[in-house]
C-alpha cells in the first residue's frame, strides 16, 4: 500500500484551517453586528426626532403651541426613550420667549450639534444601563411644505433649535451578548477539535518519526548498522532514512581516513617537537664547548629546572618549557670574544662589562621568535643573572619582577657551578654550597626556591651523580 505523503497530509490540515478560517470570519461578522445595531439605532433616533420636528411644526401652524408639551410627554412615554428634551436656539428664545418643562438648557455637546448642524450622537454601551444620547438639531429651511421662514425671524440654514433624546440600549446589548456566546462556544469547540487534530497528526506523522529518525541515526553512527527505512509510514521519512544510512556510510569511511591521518600528525608533531628539543639542547652544548665549561653542565641545569619547577608548583606544561627553553640560558656567549670568555684570570671591570652583555645577546638572538619555547628561552637568556634584591645585571630587576624562569634557572646555575669542579676552583662541599644559599636567601636568590633546594638537596645530588 502507498504511503501517505506529507503532501497529502498538509493538504488535508490546510483544508481543517480553511474551515477554521470561514468561523473566524463568522465571528467578525458577528463583532460587526455592534456596529450595524448602533446604526439602526441613530437612524431610529432619527426617526423619532423627525416625528417630534413633524408634531412640533403641526402645532406652529394649528396655533396650539402651547398643548406641545402633552405631544412630547406622549413620545417621551415609548418605551424605547428614555429621555426626550427639545432645546431653543437663542434666536427663537428671543423671538418666542423661554420653553416649557420638557425644554432645557445648552450643554458642551448640544452645543457641538449647534455649530455643526448635524446630528451628535454618543454611544455608552459600558455601564450596567446603557444609552444611546442624540443630538438632532432643526434647520431652517425654505421648504414649499415647511417653510420655517414664515414663522420665524431667522435666515435660512439657521439651527432653531434640537432633539435631544436617549434610547435604552440594554435589549441590544442583551441580545449582543447572547449571540457572541453562542458564537463564542461554537468557535472555541471547533478550535478545540482543530487544535486536538492538528496535535495528533504532527505527533504521528512528524514528531514521532522525526525522533525516531534521530535516535536511529546516533545508533546508525555508533554501530555501524544502517537504519531500517519501512518503520516509517511517510514516503519522505523513508527517503530520508536511505539518505541518512548513505551520509553515515560516507562518514564512517571519511572518519577512518581521518583518524589515520591523525595519528600520522600526531606521530609527526612528535617528531618536530624532539627534534626542536634535541635543536636547543645541542645549541646549548654548542655554547657548553665554546666555553669549555664543564662536561654536562647544560645537561644538569636541564634537569635541575624541570625538578625545581615542579617542586614550585609550576603547571607541567611550563616545566617542561622550562627544560626546553634552559639549555640555552647561555646562548649569549657566543657573541663574546674568545679572548674575554676564555680568559683564564680575572676579568678587568671593562672585560666584566663586555661579559655581562652575553644576556642581551642572549635575548636579541631568541626573541624574535613567536614559539613558546623560544619565548621562554629568550627570558631565561636576559634575566638569568638577576638578583633578588635588585642589584643584578642587565635591568636590575627585583623580587618577582624577575620572571620565575629567570629565578629558577639562577638558582640552579649557580648550585651546579659550585658543585663541579672547575680549572680555575676546587668543587665545594654540599655544606659549603647549603651555607653559602643560606646567607645569599633573599638576597640574591628567590628565598622560597632556596629553600625547596636545600630542603630537597638530596634529589638534586642524584641528578648531580647520575650527570658527572
Amino acid at each position: 500500500m502507498q504511503k501517505p505523503t506529507i503532501k497529502r497530509i498538509t493538504l488535508k490540515n490546510l483544508m481543517i484551517f480553511l474551515m477554521l478560517l470561514s468561523l473566524a470570519t463568522l465571528v467578525l461578522l458577528t463583532v460587526n453586528f455592534r456596529s450595524i445595531s448602533v446604526r439602526i439605532m441613530e437612524d431610529k433616533a432619527l426617526a423619532i426626532s423627525e416625528v417630534v420636528k413633524a408634531g412640533l411644526t403641526s402645532h406652529m401652524r394649528a396655533e396650539i403651541m402651547g398643548k406641545r408639551d402633552y405631544f412630547l410627554a406622549e413620545i417621551n412615554a415609548l418605551t424605547l426613550v428614555n429621555n426626550l428634551a427639545i432645546i431653543r436656539s437663542q434666536e427663537v428664545t428671543d423671538q418666542f420667549g423661554p420653553g416649557h418643562f420638557l425644554e432645557k438648557e445648552h450643554d458642551h455637546v448640544t452645543e457641538q450639534a449647534f455649530k455643526s448642524g448635524r446630528p451628535v450622537f454618543i454611544l455608552n454601551d459600558i455601564e450596567l444601563e446603557p444609552y444611546l444620547r442624540a443630538i438632532v438639531p432643526f434647520i431652517a429651511s425654505t421648504d414649499e411644505q415647511l417653510n420655517c421662514l414664515k414663522c420665524h425671524e431667522v435666515e435660512e440654514g439657521t439651527v432653531l433649535g434640537a432633539v435631544d433624546l436617549s434610547l435604552d440600549l440594554t435589549e441590544y446589548r442583551n441580545v449582543t451578548a447572547k449571540l457572541l456566546a453562542a458564537i463564542g462556544f461554537v468557535t472555541f469547540s471547533f478550535i478545540f477539535l482543530i487544535v486536538v487534530n492538528n496535535f495528533r497528526t504532527i505527533q504521528r506523522y512528524v514528531q514521532d518519526p522525526l525522533n525516531k529518525l534521530i535516535k536511529n541515526s546516533e545508533n546508525a553512527y555508533h554501530t555501524h548498522t544502517p537504519i531500517d527505512a519501512d518503520e516509517f509510514e511517510c514516503l519522505e521519512f523513508e527517503h530520508v532514512a536511505k539518505e541518512i544510512n548513505l551520509f553515515t556510510e560516507e562518514v564512517i569511511q571519511r572518519q577512518e581516513v581521518i583518524e589515520k591521518k591523525n595519528l600520522e600528525l600526531e606521530a609527526m608533531s612528535d617528531e618536530i617537537e624532539h627534534t626542536l628539543q634535541e635543536t636547543l639542547f645541542t645549541m646549548g652544548v654548542i655554547e657548553e664547548q665554546r666555553s669549555k665549561d664543564t662536561n654536562n653542565h647544560t645537561l644538569r641545569v636541564t634537569k635541575y629546572s624541570q625538578l625545581l619547577a615542579s617542586m614550585h608548583g609550576l603547571p607541567a606544561y611550563e616545566a617542561d618549557l622550562l627544560a626546553m627553553a634552559a639549555p640555552l640560558h647561555d646562548i649569549g656567549k657566543l657573541g663574546i670574544p674568545d679572548s674575554i670568555l676564555l680568559k683564564p684570570g680575572k676579568l678587568s671591570e671593562t672585560e666584566y662589562e663586555v661579559m655581562k652583555n652575553h644576556c642581551l645577546i642572549g635575548y636579541n638572538m631568541l626573541s624574535h621568535s613567536k614559539r613558546d619555547v623560544l619565548q621562554a628561552a629568550s627570558i631565561i637568556a636576559f634575566q638569568h643573572h638577576e638578583k633578588w634584591n635588585g642589584t643584578g645585571y642587565p635591568q636590575g630587576l627585583a623580587g618577582e619582577e624577575i620572571h620565575i624562569f629567570g629565578r629558577i634557572v639562577a638558582l640552579v646555575d649557580v648550585f651546579d657551578a659550585l658543585s663541579a669542579k672547575r680549572v680555575y676552583k676546587a668543587e665545594w662541599t654540599i655544606p659549603e654550597i647549603i651555607a653559602y644559599f643560606k646567607e645569599e636567601r633573599d638576597r640574591q636568590f628567590d628565598p622560597k626556591l632556596v629553600d625547596l633546594l636545600v630542603e630537597n638537596i638530596n634529589e638534586f645530588l642524584v641528578i648531580k651523580n647520575h650527570y658527572q
